[in-house]
C-alpha cells in the first residue's frame, strides 16, 4: 500500500496507534481483531521486512544504517566524555526488526516490584498469562511458557563453540547451568531464546502485524512521523503527521495510542505541553497537565564493550544471532536476584578507538560478519578477514541504580531531544562491574574455554582496582535498553492512560516504573499484549 497520497486514509479512526515499532504491531494487530472498530498504525520509517532484518546474523549492520534513527546519547564525565549511540529501529516492526533478537524476561520479581511500587495489576502473575500469550516457544506449553502465540522463540539447533563452552564454564565455577532463563529464576547460564522462525528473525512486525495485514478495519501509514497531537479542551482527538511531505491532521473517535518509544513518546508529550512547567514555558509551549516526571526517571542497562579474546583457530562461519549464550549471576552474595549478567559475542565487540588502542584486528568493512552478540548490546564488533580471530565475553549490569532523563532541545518536532542516562552516576554500578571484570576472566581461565582461548587481548591480563576502574569507564556502553520515561505512576495510571488528559494512553517500555533484568523486546509485548485487554474493556 502506497503511504504518500492523502486521499488513501480516511479523516478518522476508531484508534491511531503512532508507532509501527514492537508495542504498535501488537496493538494494531490485538485491536483489528474487533471487526467494528477501525484502526490506523502509523509509522515514521518504511514497510521493510526483508534482508537484512530478516537474517538473525546480520542484524549489527543494521546499526547507523537507514533503519536506524541514529539517537545518541550525551557524554558523560564518568565515561570519558564520548558520545554514546542509541540504536533504535526506525522501520515497521521497531527495534524487534533489527535489534539481536533475544527473547528474556529477566526475573519474575522485576514485576512484582512494579506492583510494589504502585503499579496496580503489573506484578508477574498478572503478566504471565500476557508472556505465555505472545509466545510460541519450542520447548513446549508449560506452566511458565506459552505455545501457539505470534513470537516464535528458538534456541539454537546448533550453538557455536564458544557458545557450549559458557554453560561448561560456568559449571566448573559452580554456577548453575539452566535450561530455560525465562523460568522461576534466571541464575546461571543457559543457551538464549531467540526470535527465529525457520532461521529468519520473527519481529514484532512477521508475528504480530503480518498475518492482520489484510483486514479491512486496518491501515498502515508508513513513512508518516507524527508532529503533534490535537486536542479538544482536555481530551486528545487526533494526531498531525506527515503523510507524502504533507501534514495530515487525522483524528480518533476513542483514542490516541503512543507507541513510540522511550525516548519519543515524552517528547511528543512534551511538544503537547504535558510536562515539567518550567521546561514547557522555557520552549514557549502551553502547560496542558503539569506533570514533571515526563522524561525523567530514564534508565537503561549500562553494557561493557567488551571483554575480547584472542582465539586459537578460525571461528568459522556467524551462527544464529552472533551470540547464543548468556549468564547471570550476582555481584554480593546477600541479593535476591541476579543483577550482573554476561553474554558471548562471535567476534570482537570494541568500539574502533580501543581496538586500536588494545591492538586488536581491524573489524570487517561490511560491518555485519561478526555478530555483536548476544543480548542488544551496541557498537562496532566483527571478525579479522585475517589470520586472528577474536570473540568476546561481555558482561553489563542489569540492576543499575542510576537514572538519567530526557528533556527537550527545541519547540521544533525536527529537532531531537537531548539524552542523559547517568551511567555510572551511582558509585555501586561502577563497583559492579568492575567485579564482573573478574568474573568474566574467570570464566576464560576455566577447562571449558582452554581449546578456544589462546590469550586475553582486552584487557591483556588481570588488573587492579584502579585499572578495572578505568577499563569501566572507558568501556562503559548501552545495552539500548531505555526505559521509564513516561512511568505508571508518576505519569500514567495503572491502565495506561495519561493523568491530566482524556482519549490518550502510552504503551511501550516508557511505561515501565523500573527496568526489568533483562532485553526488553518481551516486557513491552507482554505490556502492549496486556493493553489490548485494558483498551477494550473500557471501550465497552
Amino acid at each position: 500500500m502506497s503511504t504518500t497520497e492523502l486521499a488513501e486514509y480516511a479523516a478518522d479512526y476508531d484508534y491511531l496507534i503512532v508507532g509501527g515499532g514492537t508495542a504498535g504491531c501488537v496493538l494494531a494487530a490485538r485491536l483489528s481483531e474487533d471487526a467494528d472498530c477501525s484502526v490506523l498504525l502509523i509509522e515514521a520509517g518504511p514497510d521493510e521486512l526483508g534482508p537484512p532484518m530478516a537474517d538473525p546474523g546480520r542484524w549489527t549492520s543494521l546499526m547507523r544504517g537507514e533503519f536506524d534513527w541514529g539517537y545518541d546519547y550525551e557524554p558523560s564525565a564518568a565515561t570519558g566524555n564520548r558520545v554514546i549511540g542509541i540504536p533504535r529501529g526506525r522501520v515497521i516492526g521497531g527495534s524487534s526488526a533489527t535489534n539481536a533478537l533475544l527473547w528474556y524476561r529477566g526475573h519474575p520479581s522485576d514485576y512484582d516490584a512494579w506492583a510494589a511500587a504502585g503499579a496496580t495489576g503489573w506484578d508477574y502473575a498478572s503478566l504471565l498469562p500476557y508472556f505465555k500469550r505472545a509466545e510460541d516457544w519450542q520447548g513446549g506449553a508449560s506452566s511458565e511458557r506459552g505455545v501457539g502465540g505470534p513470537m516464535r522463540i528458538e534456541t539454537s539447533p546448533d550453538p557455536h563453540p564458544i557458545a557450549a563452552a559458557l554453560l561448561l564454564a560456568a559449571a566448573e565455577l559452580g554456577l548453575p547451568v539452566i535450561e530455560d532463563p525465562n523460568g522461576p529464576s534466571n541464575l546461571g547460564a543457559a543457551y538464549s531464546n531467540l526470535m527465529i522462525a525457520g532461521g529468519r528473525r520473527c519481529s514484532a512486525a512477521v508475528g504480530y502485524l503480518q498475518p492482520a495485514r489484510d483486514r479491512a478495519n486496518l491501515r498502515i501509514c508508513c513513512d508518516s512521523t507524527a508532529v503533534g497531537l490535537v486536542f479538544d479542551g482536555r481530551r486528545c482527538v487526533g494526531v498531525r503527521h506527515l503523510v507524502g511531505g504533507a501534514v495530515r491532521t487525522t483524528r480518533a473517535r476513542r483514542e490516541v495510542l503512543l507507541c513510540l518509544g522511550a525516548i519519543d513518546s515524552p517528547r511528543l508529550l512534551l511538544l503537547a505541553g504535558i510536562g515539567d512547567p518550567a521546561q514547557l514555558r522555557e520552549w514557549g509551549l502551553p502547560v496542558r497537565a503539569a506533570l514533571p516526571a515526563v522524561g525523567q526517571n530514564l534508565q537503561d542497562h549500562p553494557l561493557l564493550m567488551g571483554l575480547n579474546f584472542r582465539a586459537k583457530a578460525p571461528l568459522g562461519p556467524i551462527r544464529d544471532n552472533g551470540g547464543g549464550a548468556m549468564i547471570n549471576w550476582c555481584s554480593d552474595d546477600s541479593l535476591p536476584a541476579p543483577d550482573l549478567h554476561a553474554f558471548v559475542v562471535q567476534g570482537q565487540h570494541a568500539e574502533a578507538s580501543l581496538a586500536r588502542a588494545y591492538g586488536l584486528p581491524a573489524n570487517s568493512p561490511d560491518g555485519d560478519s561478526g555478530g555483536s552478540g548476544g543480548s542488544g548490546d551496541s557498537g562496532e564488533s566483527g571478525r579479522s578477514r585475517g589470520e586472528e580471530a577474536v570473540f568476546a565475553i561481555s558482561p553489563g549490569l542489569m540492576r543499575a541504580r542510576s537514572v538519567g532523563r530526557l528533556w527537550l532541545a527545541s519547540a521544533d518536532p525536527r529537532v531531537r531531544p537531548r539524552i542523559q542516562p547517568n551511567f555510572l552516576g551511582d558509585r555501586s554500578d561502577l563497583e559492579a562491574l568492575m567485579s564482573a571484570i573478574d568474573t568474566v576472566l574467570d570464566l576464560a581461565a576455566t577447562q571449558a574455554y582452554a581449546d578456544l582461548i589462546d590469550s586475553p587481548a582486552m584487557p591483556p591480563g588481570r588488573l587492579s582496582s584502579a585499572e578495572q576502574e578505568a577499563f569501566v569507564r572507558a568501556t562503559c556502553s548501552t545495552f539500548f535498553h531505555v526505559a521509564g520515561t513516561c512511568a505508571i505512576g508518576p505519569v500514567l495510571a495503572a491502565d495506561l492512560t495519561v493523568h491530566g488528559v482524556d482519549g490518550l494512553r502510552v504503551v511501550d517500555a516508557s511505561v515501565f516504573p523500573s527496568l526489568p533484568s533483562c532485553n526488553t523486546t518481551a516486557p513491552v509485548i507482554a505490556v502492549a499484549e496486556r493493553a489490548a485487554d485494558l483498551i477494550r474493556q473500557g471501550a465497552r
